[in-house]
């Protein structure tokens, strides 16, 4: 059976990438998802994905959760020192790629979304977030019982022994709304981390782009010429790295083949107001049990399954 599966997502090049394969896996049921204001605003984010949806056109149709919510980045003054995200996914999100798309007639917010969408499907949903928590966070103040008929909670996001992303010690995603990320790490339900140490790991090279652009259907070219291609350079251009990371597919790889990841029970919690660590996970390693755990977090992955699983997916949608 499919696993049901609800991806909260702020796209950016990388979510689309994972948007797009977990649209495409005949093992996963995409119900909905949902719009998360993070590397770009929220109505941006929602017309991303609205187009990504009927780009792909996939078999079943995912419900559409909205947002209005500013980037969060525009609420803060980061100074010169944060990495801004527009650098390495375009202004919109997608490159310089222009998918037109029309006004969704009757949106609804993504919290209220999510909280329909676990209600209609108690112990059944899988929530994967490629984006800050803003949304789970509120979902969870809309429906308190949401935690328990969640299946399980996988979170892109944070850093265990590796340095942060958009700051010096902090990943974007907790960065940009620590309270959330805070409030979600202590909720009563299943969770899984999946931080940058393992999530950086997988590299998208040029000759990986080569073979897999090829062997993918021409309906997709939009994929590789519009989007990854633009990660590449951007990427090589701002990082000096001869190769795409993707992150967000090693997180939806965790949901469809978990048999690739090592885990480890961990007790982690949120800098929320530190000047130079705003938004650091902070892992308690001490040895003795000050803190309870309250999180399993992805420690190890296999790099070359997971870009077989991309591979594979690519190679059956030209089948």
């Amino acid at each position: 059976m499919a696993e049901k599966l609800v991806i909260d997502a702020d796209p950016g090049i990388g979510d689309a990438v994972a948007l797009t394969l977990a649209m495409l896996d005949p093992a996963l049921d995409v119900l909905a998802i949902t719009a998360a204001a993070g590397c770009v605003p929220g109505r941006t984010a929602t017309r991303n994905i609205q187009a990504l949806i009927e780009l792909v056109d996939p078999f079943k149709w995912p419900r559409i959760g909205s947002s209005t919510l500013v980037a969060p980045l525009a609420h803060l003054d980061v100074g010169p020192t944060v990495r801004d995200p527009s650098v390495l996914n375009g202004p919109t999100g997608l490159g310089e790629a222009e998918f037109r798309t029309a006004e969704l007639h009757r949106p609804r917010e993504s919290a209220k979304v999510l909280v329909d969408t676990v209600r209609n499907h108690p112990h059944q949903v899988t929530l994967l977030t490629l984006g800050p928590l803003t949304n789970v966070a509120m979902a969870c103040e809309l429906a308190p019982e949401l935690p328990g008929l969640i299946k399980r909670l996988v979170c892109l996001g944070g850093t265990i022994q590796v340095g942060g992303d958009v700051t010096a010690t902090s990943e974007f995603n907790v960065f940009a709304d620590p309270a959330s990320a805070r409030q979600v790490l202590r909720l009563p339900a299943t969770k899984v981390l999946i931080p940058l140490d393992v999530s950086t790991r997988v590299i998208l090279t040029y000759d990986h782009y080569d073979r897999m652009a090829n062997g993918s259907a021409h309906r997709f070219e939009w994929l590789w010429k519009e989007l990854i291609s633009f990660g590449l350079r951007a990427h090589h251009e701002h990082r000096g790295l001869e190769g795409f990371p993707l992150a967000e597919v090693v997180a939806l790889a965790f949901v469809a083949r978990p048999h690739l990841f090592d885990t480890q029970s961990m007790a982690i919690d949120v800098e929320t107001k530190g000047e130079l660590t705003r938004g650091m996970t902070v892992c308690d390693q001490r040895g003795i049990m000050r803190w309870k755990h309250n999180i399993d977090v992805a420690r190890h992955v296999d790099s070359q399954g997971v870009l077989d699983y991309f591979a594979a997916i690519m190679r059956n949608a030209a089948g």
